[in-house]
């Protein structure tokens, strides 16, 4: 076999890749067409050698720099330093894009990269294979490679023999020092006791309220769970806990699992600051549904100091079995990872499945055209060409919009989105409906041959139900609940300094868990560039009949007395919304939020049921100071 062969000559001829043949492979290698005489060692080719070495420089000067504003997230959270955890947020995102342009650059300066042949790229990539023998990000290292890879060749190279299209060093039992969890044994002392070590092993530098206290409520919260019945005395009863914190807004959560015997319960313990900054347990998350809504997409991602991030995303989805790997990886972060991920899954999934490619169900919007696999739980959003008159926008502006986006708090009720270059799909799982459109809409974005269908640009996100056609379908209750929903997400991203502008229904979609979010961009706005007013009265009672507006209106003023008006159409519809978000309605509310923003206040944003937090489930003990 060709394969073999290969590994063969690579221990027979480099002494340096000796260790090669014992990689942790995740597949074997793939079919690579090479000259059978060629020398693949150092010596043999040093352009290659070189290549390969500034590759690997290049990425771990940034996962240097990532892992340093994920180490500084700590010393943020003990100076209750909540703008600059935001800001860190915002940068962390372009460290990747930076580092690449800046190797691609290197290597076009140092080795005319569009110029090097075939044979030393696909060396460089066997070297560079070797050089993560012992390496501690090896999955996330190859995702550089191939970024820098795609960054300088055109898309016919971005196949097996240049890229690694899948995996080929293993991301298992990869050590790290400290361990990525540490284990409690409450047998050998307490439950209580074991929680007090827990939270004092982070070293936080604030002290507790009442430590003790809140460990008693972790420990009857779990009772509750239990059923008021303490966990059985197994030989094998532990508590591991993720080595480090996850950061995110103003809180810090502890994360692990209970191992009891043959049974695993996982967890996450919320630690906040009290009115006197003073740390608190806030609740204890104990529900897998409250445990995936907090590893949420349509939140911020969270700053976690990880050495070995394939450990940490091994025991996440330990917890959350049913979650992709891949939001995995982007919820640490780890955005270039997930679409990595994201893709593979794409690819594989196309090989097993057989339906088309389809238009989206829903009102088309003026900006997007919008398609979905049905088999597989996302859309795919390519901007057309041309906009609807009444949309004052360009291409320019709705990646804008989208990038603010993904750098910004989304506190639960704006989507996030995966955005891909150059996606090459099979042309024949398009349906002649969607092709046409696409045609029609998007034809700049698309290149075309006998097999495959390439956009240039294109957003993908979670598919949900857009919120008008749930209205439609609900029966009354679910109606209700989702019409308050909806006020719910347009409060929160008011807080969060977020106008969605279009407030259309058909713009929102709802979650499998019944939650409302946000996933139209192209009209965001910051609150505070906004001009919240009320309509001043008229001047007399023709003006007030005439279609004509009787007052001024500057670019960015908004009058909320209008929304009433194209939002509320429905009786039923309008009779829930008064009921729960009449305030919406007047500018008091934007005003008065707007002015909040402005003078520094950032909100507390709770990722999970406000009923069980701690507060509420011991009313009686003040369980927050």
């Amino acid at each position: 076999m060709e394969c073999a062969g290969l590994r063969t000559r690579i221990v027979r001829h480099s002494a340096r890749l000796r260790q090669f043949a014992l990689c942790r492979y995740a597949h074997p290698l793939p079919h690579y067409t090479v000259d059978k005489q060629m020398d693949i060692t150092a010596s043999g080719n040093p352009m290659a050698q070189a290549v390969a070495n500034a590759l690997l420089n290049g990425f771990n000067k940034h996962y240097r720099l990532f892992r340093e504003s994920c180490a500084r997230a700590k010393t943020r959270f003990d100076a209750r330093d909540w703008l600059g955890a935001q800001r860190a947020v915002r940068e962390r995102i372009a460290f990747y894009d930076m580092r690449v342009k800046e190797s691609a650059s290197l290597l076009h300066e140092k080795f005319d990269a569009e110029n090097i042949d075939d044979n030393t790229w696909q060396m460089a990539k066997l070297l560079y294979i070797g050089l993560l023998t012992n390496h501690k990000q090896p999955e996330l290292a190859e995702s550089f490679f191939n970024s820098v890879f795609c960054n300088i060749m055109h898309r016919t190279y971005f196949h097996n023999d240049f890229i690694f299209v899948r995996p080929a060093v293993s991301t298992e039992f990869i050590e790290s020092e400290p361990p990525a969890y540490r284990s409690y044994y409450p047998n050998q002392s307490s439950l209580h006791q074991a929680a007090r070590n827990i939270c004092a092993d982070f070293g936080w530098q604030s002290p507790f309220a009442d430590l003790d206290r809140d460990a008693g409520y972790v420990v009857d919260a779990v009772m509750r769970q239990l059923g008021g019945k303490p966990p059985a005395s197994e030989a094998n009863f532990q508590l591991q806990v993720l080595h480090s914190a996850f950061y995110r807004n103003k809180g810090a959560y502890i994360v692990g699992k209970a191992i009891n015997g043959d049974y695993e319960y996982p967890f996450v313990i919320p630690v906040l600051y009290d009115d006197n900054d003073r740390l608190y347990l806030d609740a204890i998350l104990l529900n897998p549904v409250d445990i995936r809504t907090l590893f949420s997409l349509s939140r911020a991602y969270f700053m976690v100091d990880m050495e070995v991030p394939s450990a940490y995303v091994k025991f996440l989805a330990g917890l959350m079995p049913s979650k992709p790997q891949g939001e995995i990886y982007t919820m640490l972060g780890l955005g270039k990872q997930g679409k990595t991920m994201f893709y593979r899954d794409l690819m594989h999934h196309l090989r097993h499945s057989r339906d088309e490619f389809v238009i989206a169900p829903g009102i088309p919007g003026m900006v997007m055209s919008v398609f979905t696999l049905p088999s597989f739980p996302y859309v795919f959003k390519v901007i057309r060409d041309v906009f609807a008159p009444a949309k004052e926008v360009d291409h320019a502006t709705v990646k804008a919009k989208y990038l603010l986006v993904r750098q910004h708090d989304r506190v639960g009720r704006m989507a996030d989105t995966l955005e891909f270059s150059k996606v090459a799909l099979p042309k024949s799982r398009f349906s002649a409906a969607l092709l046409a459109e696409l045609h029609k809409e998007c034809a700049s974005l698309l290149e075309e041959n006998d097999d495959e269908i390439v956009i240039r640009h294109v957003y993908i996100e979670r598919r949900m139900k857009p919120l008008n056609l749930y209205l439609d379908s609900a029966e009354a209750t679910r109606r209700e609940a989702a019409v308050r929903e909806y006020g719910n997400a347009i409060k929160e991203l008011a807080y969060a300094n977020i106008f969605p502008g279009d407030m259309l229904f058909k713009n929102f979609g709802v979650t499998r868990f019944g939650r409302v979010v946000f996933y139209d961009y192209d009209e965001i706005e910051y609150m505070t560039d906004c001009n919240f007013r009320r309509i001043p009265p008229a001047p007399n009672p023709e003006a007030e009949m005439s279609g004509e507006v009787w007052y001024s209106v500057g670019p960015h003023d908004v009058f909320p007395e209008e929304f009433g008006t194209f939002l509320l159409g429905n009786p039923d519809t309008r009779r829930v919304f008064m009921k729960y978000h009449a305030d919406l309605l007047e500018p008091d509310f934007w005003q008065q939020t707007r002015q909040k923003i402005l003078d520094g206040f950032v909100p507390d944003f709770f990722p999970y049921p406000e009923e069980i937090r701690f507060h509420k489930m011991f009313p009686g003990d003040d369980a927050k100071p």
